[in-house]
């Protein structure tokens, strides 16, 4: 696990506003769970939708789903803003979710443009096609089956000369 630092930063991380309705499972220490929904994530924290919202300090499992692939880690719930809003900052990301979330938030600041987007998909038509077969083998077999059939052709004609 990779633990976050908490200092200050002189800049505010980047930040991702999912589009689409992006659900959170939060998952207490005693294995209770609680649903919500993401509203905003960067690197350090974020804010849920929640209600009614978590007692401040408490130490949860926060899991959701970037359009890169799951985000897992522990986060701590702060103060709520709101009725509905709390804001929470991660203790803890795992590397693989940190670089998904990360990628997300990179995708959102930068989003590519048609031409990109039709490179990516080329590269994965690309690398979902299958090696060619061996031609080779094809070649020897036919060349085999050919050279037989020649081969039975004039013992027959031989066979049936000597015959008469």
């Amino acid at each position: 696990m990779t633990t976050l630092p908490h200092t200050s930063f002189a800049r505010r991380p980047a930040r991702l506003r999912p589009a689409d309705l992006t659900p959170a499972v939060l998952r207490f220490q005693d294995g209770a769970c609680a649903t919500g929904e993401l509203q905003v994530v960067s690197l350090t924290g974020g804010l849920l939708a929640l209600s009614p919202p978590l007692h401040q300090g408490s130490v949860v499992k926060l899991m959701f789903i970037t359009s890169n692939g799951p985000v897992t880690g522990s986060a701590e719930m702060l103060s709520p803003v709101t009725r509905s809003q709390q804001p929470f900052r991660f203790l803890t990301l795992q590397g693989e979710a940190q670089r998904r979330l990360q990628s997300a938030i990179q995708a959102s600041l930068y989003p590519r443009g048609p031409q990109e987007e039709w490179i990516e998909k080329y590269r994965a038509a690309i690398s979902q096609v299958e090696p060619p077969r061996r031609r080779f083998s094809r070649f020897m077999l036919g060349t085999l089956a050919l050279g037989l059939l020649g081969l039975a052709s004039t013992l027959y004609v031989l066979h049936t000369h000597l015959l008469k």
